[in-house]
């Protein structure tokens, strides 16, 4: 198998504090029977759709840089942390998830064109004909024409302080003919228009609230980026761990395997010379069956851990029967944990589930003081001022603006439903979510601390298991010798030797399982705490509390 190494990125380096390095498992003789779990040999990626670097590796923080590629048949040798980074790059449901923030802040461009200036202009013609039939017999009824051509131009503002403004520059001309005569007037007129909300949406914070709430919603989605992306970290911590596991257990189980069989081949030349009944071979041959039976589950989980990891990292150009070499083994050396306190802590500080509730909380402050203009009549004032000019051309007419031609009108507008009833239940349905909200902070801080607790108990339990393991398997080595020496001076037998092997598997099972499960119980306590794409030196938005001033 040719491997690929992955540059090293120290700048960007995990934090793991415990790098294992697992030797690959040797592959077994060629007398095994046990045949190795078939694959697919197509490609993860459809055809034609090449996996490319994501925006995500920009909001993550991540160097650009070229991945290796292979080919099928070849190999990648893998560390935990080039797998994060890989899935980091090439994961297609974080490529997904991170054009979500820029999504949700289309949103806030929208609710703040609510205050942006609107130019608008018009422009009209009219023509109107009139004949005026008269009583008397011989007089020819009066045919009299008008017509009118009128453009407006303008610009237009609504301000959070519940202004509009309105500026207005209109040019018309009116012609009227008749049988007498000919009239013709051109006049312009430049107009401002203000109109100022005294009661309902007078109040600058309610007239914000909305642009408020979509500030809020971006700030909400970089958290769900945010834990999205530490799940996916944390998915493919375990993803890997759980092929590292599954890889030394295939080894186990094959030099098992290999014990077994050698044990076989002593007991027959035993039985051969006399010195075992043939009896003893029956607990031999079930012994080696026994091996093999757990090598072929041995075997499948491993193609099953290696599919859940290439789908996880996704590698340029791989395929699903792609070989991963682990790179990283396990060590029973493990350091101290922190006290739970200080996770706990962490936890309510940094924890993207629980900045999202209280940014929704927020919101809903929000939503209750936009409601509650709903509950106020309306009530305007309005003021308009005009100047206008009249002259036998436009030019002239323009000119004439600064004469004495002016308008100019005050007043009131008022309007309320009765009984308000859209109003109040707007208001009493914003009341009714915040309090809910604010209920399901309190819950969701109290699950916090029961998660962070469990995963520091599990993260302990497996610390402890550990030693505990370890010291079990080195008593099972001294069993299974005992029982070796006992079988070969002609006191023992080969079924007590059998089970000592058996015992010394499930030792060395366990101690590996513990090992693993202890990695795997740390990046758990991390992700609950918050802190695990810290911890893995990623930087993503959303790395402190959240602020609810927007």
């Amino acid at each position: 198998m040719t491997a690929t190494h992955l540059p090293r990125r120290p700048v960007h380096a995990l934090v793991l504090g415990l790098l294992l390095t697992l030797p690959a498992a040797a592959p077994a003789g060629e007398e095994d029977p046990v045949p190795a779990p078939p694959t697919l040999d197509a490609p993860l990626e459809p055809a034609g759709r090449e996996p490319r670097p994501s925006a995500a590796t920009q909001a993550l923080g991540l160097p650009q840089g070229d991945l290796p590629r292979f080919d099928s048949g070849e190999g990648l040798a893998l560390s935990v942390e080039d797998a994060v980074l890989m899935a980091l790059e090439h994961n297609r449901s974080l490529a997904a998830e991170q054009l979500q923030p820029a999504i949700t802040g289309t949103f806030e461009a929208v609710e703040r064109a609510v205050f942006d200036p609107e130019l608008f202009a018009e422009a009209s013609a009219s023509r109107e004909e009139s004949v005026r039939q008269f009583s008397e017999v011989n007089r020819p009824p009066a045919v009299s024409l008008s017509q009118r051509e009128q453009a407006e131009a303008g610009l237009r503002q609504s301000l959070p302080t519940g202004t509009d403004i309105e500026l207005t520059l209109s040019a018309s001309r009116s012609e009227r003919r008749d049988q007498i005569s000919t009239t013709e007037q051109f006049t312009s007129r430049a107009g401002l228009t203000l109109t100022q909300a005294l009661l309902q949406g007078a109040r600058i914070d309610s007239n914000l609230a909305s642009l408020r709430q979509a500030r809020v919603d971006t700030a909400i989605s970089r958290y769900a980026f945010r834990g999205f992306a530490e799940s996916l970290v944390a998915d493919v911590e375990q993803a890997y761990w759980d092929y590292v596991l599954a890889s030394r257990n295939t080894a186990i189980f094959e030099e098992s395997l290999e014990v077994a069989r050698r044990q076989l081949e002593e007991t027959r030349q035993r039985i051969r010379v006399g010195d075992r009944p043939e009896t003893e071979e029956t607990s031999a041959l079930a012994e080696v069956a026994l091996r093999r039976q757990g090598l072929i589950d041995a075997r499948s989980q491993r193609a099953r851990a290696r599919i859940r990891l290439l789908q996880l990292i996704n590698p340029p150009a791989a395929r699903w029967d792609s070989r991963i070499q682990a790179e990283d083994t396990p060590t029973p050396d493990v350091p101290p944990l922190e006290p739970v306190a200080a996770h706990l802590q962490l936890a309510m500080d940094l924890r993207p589930d629980l900045n999202e509730a209280r940014l929704q909380m927020h919101r809903g402050e929000l939503e209750v003081v936009r409601t509650r203009q709903g509950l106020l009549p309306r009530l305007d004032l309005f003021i308009t001022l005009g100047q206008s000019g009249y002259a036998d051309s436009f030019g002239s007419a323009w000119r004439a603006v600064d004469d004495e031609g002016y308008d100019y009108s005050v007043g009131l507008q008022f309007s309320h439903p009765l009984g308000n009833r859209t109003g109040e239940a707007d208001a009493r349905r914003a009341r009714l979510s915040r309090e809910q909200t604010l209920e399901s902070l309190y819950h969701m801080e109290q699950l916090t601390a029961l998660d962070v607790q469990n995963a520091w108990y599990e993260a302990n339990r497996t610390r402890e298991q550990i030693a505990a393991t370890r010291q079990t398997r080195i008593l099972q080595e001294q069993v299974l010798e005992t029982e070796q020496t006992r079988f070969r001076v002609g006191s023992g037998t080969a079924l007590a030797v059998a089970q000592a092997q058996r015992d010394l598997l499930e030792s060395r099972l366990d101690e590996m399982e513990a090992i693993i499960r202890h990695r795997q119980a740390l990046t758990d306590l991390y992700r609950q705490s918050g802190t695990l794409l810290l911890r893995r030196g990623i930087e993503a938005p959303g790395d402190t509390r959240a602020e609810t001033a927007y």
